[in-house]
């Protein structure tokens, strides 16, 4: 099957998800459903034993469409925003990502949501989404889990980026390469996983998982509450959202 936004292969246990939005990789509804399709179709797959998200163009990704941010399309983008990460937890395969350039927004929540993070040394991760008056959902579900709540509250609240170096000193991601090595790095990286069991592999997640004792749908449900019942509805988040697509600075009312 071919799609407009995303390349799909899979072979030999390894299936792979290519962003190819040019020229930046903006996360839209249509781009989602893409992938929220293929994830849907490899839910089951006893053979798959890692899905690889990478991308091409000038960077992995810079975020969601905030075009599709506004009013009514809201509920819709984040539902098929958050259906991503629910078929990617629901899945239990083991999910890599290969990073290069801008990471930001939603394209750095899918990309750390994955198990596994190589980058490039150019990479540049980030959640910038508190400067346009909004926060990112699963970032709050996810970054206090990886890197502690002091660094999470820091890096959420502040919208500040990291570079390729602090992002792997934090654990946000697992390794760092030359960009021009970046293809066979991953390929390198990813080859003991695809030598295991699938079956294996799933129980392993699984069960790292219950160690944590760390229910992901119950918490996203209770940050989704949040970001479309209370945050949605102020005149912060739709001033900052209208300011960033009319390229002005925010007039906050702190309301």
């Amino acid at each position: 099957m071919s799609y407009e936004n995303i390349e799909v292969s899979f072979q030999d246990g390894l299936g792979t998800i290519t962003l190819k939005r040019p020229p930046v990789n903006v996360l839209n509804i249509a781009m989602m459903n893409e992938i929220n399709s293929v994830l849907e179709g490899w839910k089951g797959n006893r053979d798959l034993k890692v899905a690889l998200f990478k991308a091409q163009g000038k960077c992995f990704s810079a975020g969601v469409d905030v075009g599709e941010h506004m009013g009514d399309l809201a509920p819709k983008m984040i539902g098929a925003f958050h259906r991503m990460f629910r078929l990617m937890d629901a899945m239990g395969v083991v999910t890599v990502a290969s990073v290069y350039s801008s990471c930001l927004g939603g394209g750095c929540e899918l990309a750390i949501f994955c198990d596994l993070v190589i980058a490039s040394d150019n990479a540049k991760f980030g959640q910038p989404e508190i400067q346009v008056g909004v926060f990112p959902p699963i970032a709050a579900q996810l970054f206090p889990r990886i890197i502690g709540r002091k660094a999470a509250m820091e890096i959420i609240l502040s919208g500040r980026l990291l570079g390729a170096q602090e992002s792997l000193s934090l654990g946000l991601i697992n390794k760092v390469v030359p960009l021009a090595e970046l293809e066979a790095k991953t390929t390198e990286f990813i080859k003991p996983y695809l030598g295991l069991s699938a079956e294996v592999l799933r129980k392993t997640k699984k069960a790292i998982g219950k160690g944590l004792m760390d229910d992901f749908e119950p918490s996203l449900k209770a940050i989704e509450d949040v970001y479309l019942n209370e945050l949605m509805k102020t005149a912060d988040a739709q001033e900052g959202l209208n300011a960033f697509l009319n390229k002005r600075k925010p007039v906050w009312q702190n309301k």
